[in-house]
C-alpha cells in the first residue's frame, strides 16, 4: 500500500500545482484544464481516503479506554463501518491508477464470420448478430450495417456492422474471439448434436486524425450492390470497394442507398482496421506476445461455448457458466460482460501492484 500511497500523493501534488498555475493565469489554460479534469476525481477520492483512514485510527484509539458495554458496541460498529468504507476506497483508488484504455469510450465495429460447421455456422453467426443488436438496443446504442454476405438458409457467412454509443467498444471488446455452439442443426435429420463455430472481431472506431491515410494509397471502385435496398440498388451503382494499396487491405460497403454513405462507412472500417493493426504492434512491443484476435476458427480455440441441450453458456477465459442461454441470446449480456471486465481489472491490478 505504501507504493500506491506514494503514487497518489504525487497525483495530489500535481492537482494542487495545476490549481495554482491556472489561478495565476499562466500556461496553456485549456490543456491544463483537461489534465486537471482527468486527475481531479483521483485527488478528491484520495483525500476522502485519508480522512477515512484518520477517522478509523482515531476511533480505534477509543478501544483503549474503559467503555461501558453500550458504548463499546457503538464504537465497534463505527470501526466496522469505517473499515468497509476504507477498504472500498482503497479498491477504487487502485482501479483509478490502472492504465486507462482510451479506446473504451469509442464506437465499435463488429465483424462476425461463420467458422467451422458450414451452413450451421452461418446460422450461428446470425444468432450472434441478433444477440449483439438486442444488447445494443437495451443500451440505447445505434447499430448500422456496413456489409453482409448471406448463406442459403438466411444465415451470415459474414456480417460487419457499427455500434455507436457511449462506451460501446469498452463493453464489447471482450467478445472478440471464437464462439462455439453445440446444438441440433436445422440441417440435421437424425437429431444429433453438432459443434460449429463463428468468429467475432471488435474494433474501436478510429478518428481521421488517428490514422493517416494518403489518397494516393487508395484504389476505389464503385459497383452495383447485391444487398438489400429495393430497386434502387439494381439501377444505380452505389456499392463501394476500397483497397488500401500499401497493406493490401480491402473493405466493402453496400448496405446504404447512397454511394457517399457507403464510401464514408467503408473508410471508417478501413481506418478502424488499420488503427487496430497499429495498436496490436504497439502492444506486441510491450508484452512481446500477442495472439491474433480471432485465430483460425478451429473448435479448440474457443473463448465461449453455447450449449443448447443443457441450456448452458460457458466463458472459458474466466470459467463462468450461466444457465440462461435464451436470455443471453436475446441480449441479456450484462452479467457476462461485467464478469469479464472485473477479471480484466483484477489481472491489471495483480500486474501493477504485485
Amino acid at each position: 500500500m505504501d507504493k500506491i500511497v506514494a503514487k497518489l500523493e504525487a497525483v495530489d501534488r500535481r492537482f494542487e500545482e495545476l490549481n495554482e498555475i491556472m489561478a495565476s493565469g499562466t500556461g496553456a489554460w485549456q490543456t491544463l484544464a483537461q489534465e486537471q479534469a482527468a486527475i481531479s476525481p483521483i485527488a478528491f477520492k484520495f483525500r476522502e481516503y485519508k480522512r477515512t483512514a484518520r477517522q478509523l485510527e482515531e476511533t480505534q484509539q477509543l478501544l483503549k479506554d474503559s467503555l461501558d458495554p453500550e458504548m463499546l458496541a457503538l464504537v465497534s460498529q463505527e470501526i466496522e463501518d469505517l473499515r468497509k468504507q476504507h477498504d472500498g476506497l482503497v479498491q477504487d483508488l487502485k482501479v483509478s491508477l490502472l492504465p486507462q484504455d482510451r479506446s473504451s469510450e469509442k464506437n465499435a465495429i463488429v465483424e462476425i464470420r461463420a467458422g467451422t460447421g458450414g451452413e450451421e455456422a452461418a446460422l450461428f453467426a446470425a444468432d450472434l448478430y441478433r444477440m449483439y443488436t438486442r444488447y445494443a438496443q437495451a443500451k440505447s446504442w445505434k447499430t448500422e450495417l456496413i456489409d453482409t454476405s448471406q448463406s442459403d438458409r438466411g444465415g451470415f457467412k459474414e456480417i460487419i456492422f457499427e455500434v455507436s454509443g457511449k462506451n460501446a467498444f469498452g463493453r464489447l471488446k471482450h467478445e472478440r474471439g471464437v464462439h462455439r455452439v453445440q446444438r441440433v442443426p436445422v440441417t440435421e435429420a437424425g437429431g444429433r448434436v453438432h459443434t460449429s463455430t463463428a468468429t467475432v472481431a471488435v474494433l474501436p472506431e478510429a478518428e481521421e486524425v488517428e490514422v493517416d491515410i494518403k489518397p494516393d494509397d487508395l484504389r476505389i471502385d464503385i459497383f452495383h450492390s447485391g444487398g438489400p435496398g429495393g430497386q434502387n440498388v439494381n439501377k444505380v451503382a452505389t456499392a463501394v470497394r476500397i483497397v488500401h494499396v500499401p497493406s493490401g487491405m480491402m473493405v466493402v460497403c453496400q448496405e446504404n442507398r447512397s454511394q457517399l454513405q457507403n464510401r464514408v462507412k467503408a473508410m471508417a472500417l478501413l481506418r478502424s482496421r488499420l488503427f487496430d493493426i497499429e495498436q496490436r504492434k504497439q502492444q506486441d512491443e510491450i508484452t512481446k506476445e500477442r495472439r491474433a484476435q480471432v485465430g483460425t476458427a478451429e473448435r479448440a480455440e474457443k473463448i465461449r461455448t453455447y450449449n443448447f441441450p443443457q441450456n448452458r453458456i460457458t466463458d472459458h477465459r474466466i470459467g463462468l457458466t450461466l444457465h440462461n442461454l435464451p436470455g443471453l441470446l436475446e441480449g441479456d449480456l450484462d452479467e457476462l460482460v461485467d464478469a469479464l471486465a472485473a477479471d480484466e481489472r483484477a489481472k491489471q491490478m495483480e500486474e501493477a501492484f504485485a
